[in-house]
């Protein structure tokens, strides 16, 4: 049982069910304790040792349910016909394989159930990581569970001339059995590829253009921006004061060792203020970066632990502020409901920048961080460099972010040439993998050196 459970612990950590070695050694301890023959009991035991979250809890219990569950070869008993063939089968034949034809005309589920899990492990059929190995793996481990003495089986069956009714009823056997060893093979798939077939096709949108996300895989590049937005927050979110062991804070050592008549019981390290970053966001939701400020919306309103202020702002020609909506509604329908009521229209920069600094220019200061998301496309109106010039003045850092590539930056009516001048970043970022590269960097700048 103890492989068993090993290979229960690797499904679990196959799904992102994060186990340590510690957690597994407690999860033997367990099954120990209460046994095997209670299932319920045992799926306690198991999930009180192993999941942590109630997500977890969740993914656990199908898992569960996946892996020790048996369903194969679930037939009823043979009939008398199929009991006088297997009788009547010649013994010893097959070379010390299997003898897989008494086992199927005899409707032995549990031992052709234990030659398969048997064969699978010899098989390698856990190792699937990949939908197109099924075959492979299947037929492999029909190998391992003797297949070849079958067949030999049926072509012998067949050159007699009172054994076609025995041929024929192995060779509707042996289709019995490559359905079964399928439903085997795909079980595998589930619990130990699905997850990395997942990510696999995560890791594709994630690079994939931000402008060129299809309508149906929407709600995947949602899931995958909250999942980035909990990984940075869980690297950024730390105490806003941390010590520096090895620098003694040698006056406040002193005057907490006061009341020991001056002898140093407990000492002080020196420690260092940690920032929260306060964000400016300007985003450009007119028809041609709209799919972008979606995304950059969402990522950064997923992150408001490590995030103190965030001041969202949405614009095509006049800019609105937007963080009570997206306060008030669930992120994702907010997101949209704006980019519905402001966005798609023509777009005149001179005129937002000149909003957001009557809305926002007294709040910004040396911790703000603005950040705009845009082409930097003006329509050829006045592009009103000398508020960027303000804006760039007070704030901590400002980043554009530029759906289009830097060759298109000098063409047509763009002005990103001359915006970029006070800018401290300007990147073209039009993919998830490049937006949470640049916010993981607004974070750092925040943490002490």
């Amino acid at each position: 049982m103890q492989r068993t459970l090993e290979s229960f612990v690797r499904a679990l950590r196959a799904s992102d069910i994060r186990v340590s070695p510690a957690e597994t050694i407690d999860a033997h301890r367990a099954a120990e304790a209460v046994g095997y023959g209670d299932r319920e009991l045992f799926r306690d035991a198991l999930v009180t040792t192993l999941a942590k979250t109630a997500s977890e809890t969740a993914r656990f219990d199908e898992l569960f349910d996946t892996f020790f569950s048996r369903e194969e070869f679930l037939q009823g008993p043979p009939d008398a016909e199929d009991k006088a063939m297997a009788d009547a089968l010649d013994d010893g034949e097959g070379g010390g394989e299997p003898d897989l034809a008494h086992m199927l005309l005899e409707h032995d589920g549990a031992a052709l159930a234990q030659a398969m899990e048997a064969a699978g492990e010899r098989a390698g059929a856990a190792n699937i990581r990949l939908s197109s190995q099924r075959r492979l793996l299947t037929r492999r481990l029909l190998d391992e569970m003797g297949l070849g003495g079958l067949e030999r089986r049926i072509a012998e069956a067949g050159k007699r001339e009172d054994g076609a009714k025995l041929a024929e009823r192995l060779g509707k056997a042996r289709e019995d059995l490559f359905a079964e060893a399928g439903r085997y093979v795909e079980r595998q798939h589930e619990l130990y590829a699905a997850e990395s077939g997942r990510k696999l096709r995560e890791d594709v949108l994630a690079q994939q253009k931000l402008t060129a996300i299809d309508e149906h895989e929407l709600a995947t590049m949602q899931r995958l921006v909250r999942r980035m937005a909990k990984r940075l927050a869980s690297k950024y979110s730390r105490q806003v004061r941390r010590a520096k062991r090895g620098q003694l804070d040698v006056r406040r050592t002193i005057r907490k060792s006061a009341g020991n008549d001056g002898v140093p019981f407990d000492l002080i390290w020196k420690s260092k203020h940690i920032d929260r970053p306060s964000i400016a966001v300007m985003c450009d939701v007119s028809g041609s970066v709209a799919q972008a400020a979606h995304f950059l919306l969402l990522f950064l309103y997923s992150l408001n632990e490590v995030v103190e202020r965030l001041d969202a702002f949405a614009f095509s020609n006049r800019l609105v502020a937007v963080g009570d909506i997206l306060n008030d509604e669930a992120i994702s329908d907010a997101i949209a409901s704006v980019i519905k009521r402001i966005g798609m229209r023509s777009t005149d920069y001179g005129l937002a920048l000149e909003d957001f600094c009557a809305l926002e220019l007294a709040k910004i200061d040396r911790r703000t961080t603005v950040i705009i998301l845009g082409d930097g496309r003006t329509n050829y109106v006045n592009p009103r460099l000398d508020l960027m010039r303000s804006i760039s003045e007070r704030a901590r850092a400002v980043i554009w972010l530029n759906p289009e590539p830097e060759s298109l930056w000098a063409r047509g009516d763009s002005e990103m040439e001359r915006y970029r001048r006070f800018c401290n970043v300007a990147k073209s970022c039009n993919s998830l993998a490049e937006l949470e590269r640049i916010i993981e960097d607004v974070l750092r700048t925040y943490m002490p050196r």
